[in-house]
């Protein structure tokens, strides 16, 4: 106690903290109730890592939570970018695919008259399923009817039996319809060529047809019908030779079949380029005479 605080009485000082011995900057203090160093830094944690770290060492190989973090945000960065990529690939393909889709270079090279003509032909094939459609329902509905259900069902499978006969080529039919004649030297009127047309009258909504040589004689076509090359030129349709020009009869939608033989690269068209004709006449009335003889079955037979 000094001497000024035995006179005034001001009471007992502070004691005075014990000082830190000397010692080399390096050594820490011997005494086991000292302060760690590291609290009495004025330094942030980083600046002292910076600080500790020897010269020239970066800062990233440092052994604690800095390394990984930073470790981990350059995975994150791979990782982003091979995702960009991918997704940039994957849009790139299917902008590709969709252009390759939906370009028709077929179509894209097509007259506008042409298209036209496409465009109603798949009209009128439309409206013969709709009104094959009506007609089934009309059917259904009469067969499930009470009392005229036998009545309908007898008209009925008498209709379907005609129809049957007609394409099988077993009855003859009669209707409106087309007068297709073909003219040309061999490579024009090869088998391919009318098998071609065959093919297309079909698809058009053709019923009921036949082929006639230049001597008149003629086959009716049904759907077992072949076309082939004769040993000593002309045409053998089921087994019977004919000479050129050969004339078609068909019946059916004259302005849906005529479509359909004159779209671009179609019969008409390969024919001409071959150096023949096709000579194409609609009738209000077309007959188709001539009768394919029944196929003999084997081994099916009706069931009563």
């Amino acid at each position: 106690m000094s001497e000024e605080h035995r006179e005034t009485g001001t009471g007992w000082p502070e004691p005075e903290k014990p000082a830190r011995p000397s010692g080399p900057a390096s050594e820490p203090d011997p005494r086991p109730d000292a302060p760690d160093p590291d609290e009495l830094s004025p330094l942030s944690p980083a600046e002292r890592e910076a600080e500790d770290l020897p010269a020239g060492e970066p800062a990233g190989d440092a052994p604690d939570g800095s390394a990984t973090a930073k470790s981990v945000s350059r995975r994150l960065t791979s990782a982003g970018a091979m995702i960009a990529v991918l997704l940039a690939l994957l849009g790139f393909t299917l902008v590709v695919q969709l252009k390759t889709t939906s370009t028709d270079p077929t179509l894209a090279a097509t007259r506008e008259e042409d298209l036209v003509r496409i465009s109603s032909d798949l009209d009128s094939r439309e409206r013969r399923l709709r009104q094959d459609i009506a007609a089934l329902e009309e059917s259904q509905r009469q067969l499930r009817s009470g009392e005229q259900g036998r009545a309908a069902a007898l008209e009925e499978a008498t209709r379907r039996a005609d129809e049957l006969g007609i394409l099988a080529g077993t009855l003859p039919a009669v209707g409106p319809g087309l007068s297709v004649r073909f003219e040309g030297g061999e490579k024009a009127l090869a088998p391919t060529r009318i098998l071609d047309a065959v093919q297309e009258l079909r698809g058009a909504g053709a019923e009921a047809m036949q082929i006639a040589g230049a001597d008149g004689t003629a086959v009716r076509i049904i759907a077992s019908t072949y076309f082939v090359d004769g040993q000593s030129g002309g045409l053998v349709v089921d087994g019977r030779r004919l000479s050129g020009p050969y004339t078609v009869l068909v019946i059916g939608d004259p302005a849906t079949m005529r479509t359909a033989l004159n779209i671009p690269g179609g019969v008409v068209a390969s024919v001409t380029d071959a150096g023949g004709n096709v000579i194409v006449e609609d009738r209000e009335a077309v007959e188709v005479s001539q009768l394919h003889a029944p196929i003999k079955l084997e081994h099916a037979r009706p069931v009563s």
